[in-house]
């Protein structure tokens, strides 16, 4: 297992890397494999006082050279520009000259391209946000597989199908045109806010927030609004993700804890950060073509507007969460406006709405935790215990379970022999 300061520098870099690898060498498998090496390269070349300046340049000269002598040893000379395919240094330290001279504006726009990859219609939605999200952002089977709220063998398949479908398809790897851009571009930015998402809440490991994620998402984000300025729907993905970033100092106590909402101290939060969101929302809404990135964008807004969390406007809440329920319907949606519903006619008419969910959020922690916080207000406290220990048993990062016990400690302390 890699040290924690080496994992998060490969992390750090793998969605650059990978990009750059893949536009060399027009396969995604063969990308994949080349990061790898070169990931190993790094583990047993780097000191934590000693990381190359240029960590991503370092690893995309890594990763070039053991994909070529892997089409070497395979005598598949099929790449045959010399030039452009020949290894970028013989043994030397990569600290050196050429790499350092590695033109940057070559591959920083390289994971734009691979998510247009991922994103290619040849593919069904499902296979290219799945994709996106194994190939862009790194993630495992089955944290995709928790996002989908399906088996991680299922996701396995979906993933594997995909990409067979992209090589038989034997796509060109380069920029799409305008055209091609506009078809996509929606798939891409439902990409992009799971990649964000899942920085923002990790799905598992020990991280709570993963912050090289979140600002990935927001830098592709950025790129999306400057190529469709005209697109509404990409302000509202933009202004979702600082909005909701704004809040990352917040969300961690001292101690690493997580601090929910209703605790945060607001002045924590990055007003620059919300300034800026809220500016690119209502540009957004002024086109009149709202779309449910705008509207969780505007949930997210909603909330910074209250200076203290019972000064929440609940009921602009609950009209929001109904458009989105009826723009993009989801168990998550329903989830999060029954939380809603609980504030504005009580625990016992939210959990009615809980009881049509139990059957697709079934895995997925949130459900049971919030289940357990409602039926405590209603002192059915030997349910609201199961319901805590299944939010537990599902529980994707160490910083959630450990919320989450603490929460089961403090209904165990509140009702003795529980």
């Amino acid at each position: 297992m890699p040290s924690a300061w080496l994992s998060t520098h490969l992390r750090a870099s793998r969605p650059r890397v990978l990009a750059a690898l893949n536009r060399a060498f027009g396969d995604i498998d063969v990308a994949e494999d080349a990061f790898q090496e070169a990931s190993l390269k790094a583990l047993k070349t780097w000191q934590q006082d000693d990381i190359p300046k240029d960590p991503a340049a370092w690893l995309i000269v890594a990763g070039r050279n053991a994909g070529i002598d892997a089409f070497r040893k395979k005598r598949r000379e099929t790449l045959t520009a010399p030039e452009d395919l020949e290894p970028v240094h013989d043994g030397v330290h990569p600290e050196e000259e050429l790499t350092l001279s590695l033109d940057r504006s070559v591959y920083r726009d390289d994971v734009l391209r691979l998510l247009f990859t991922c994103c290619h219609p040849v593919l069904r939605r499902d296979q290219q946000i799945a994709l996106a999200l194994k190939i862009v952002a790194g993630l495992s089977v089955d944290e995709i597989a928790r996002a989908f709220l399906v088996q991680p063998k299922t996701m396995e398949q979906r993933i594997t199908r995909a990409k067979k479908r992209l090589q038989a398809a034997r796509l060109r790897y380069e920029d799409p045109d305008g055209a091609e851009r506009s078809a996509r571009f929606s798939v891409v930015a439902n990409a992009i806010y799971l990649v964000f998402n899942e920085g923002y809440s990790a799905s598992q490991g020990s991280e709570l927030i993963r912050e090289t994620l979140c600002e990935e998402a927001i830098r592709l984000a950025r790129l999306l609004v400057r190529l469709f300025p005209g697109e509404p729907e990409l302000r509202g993905l933009l202004a979702l993700c600082l909005i909701q970033h704004s809040r990352r100092r917040a969300r961690l106590s001292a101690t690493g804890q997580a601090v929910t909402l209703e605790q945060q101290d607001r002045l924590q939060w990055d007003r620059t950060l919300i300034a800026e969101g809220i500016i690119l929302l209502e540009a957004a809404l002024r086109k009149a073509t709202p779309g449910p990135l705008q509207i969780e964008a505007a949930i997210a807004a909603t909330h910074t507007r209250a200076a203290r969390y019972d000064e929440t406007d609940w009921a602009e809440l609950d009209r929001l969460y109904r458009a989105l329920e009826i723009i993009r319907p989801s168990p998550v949606v329903s989830l999060n406006r029954a939380v809603v519903i609980a504030k504005l006619k009580g625990p016992e008419e939210a959990l009615g709405q809980l009881e049509q969910l139990a059957a697709p959020l079934e895995r997925y922690a949130s459900y049971h935790a919030t289940t357990a916080a409602l039926l405590t207000e209603l002192k059915q406290f030997s349910k609201a215990r199961k319901a805590y220990e299944a939010a537990i048993q599902h529980a994707g990062t160490e910083v959630e379970r450990q919320h989450i016990c603490s929460k089961l400690d403090a209904l165990r302390s509140r009702v003795p022999g529980l």
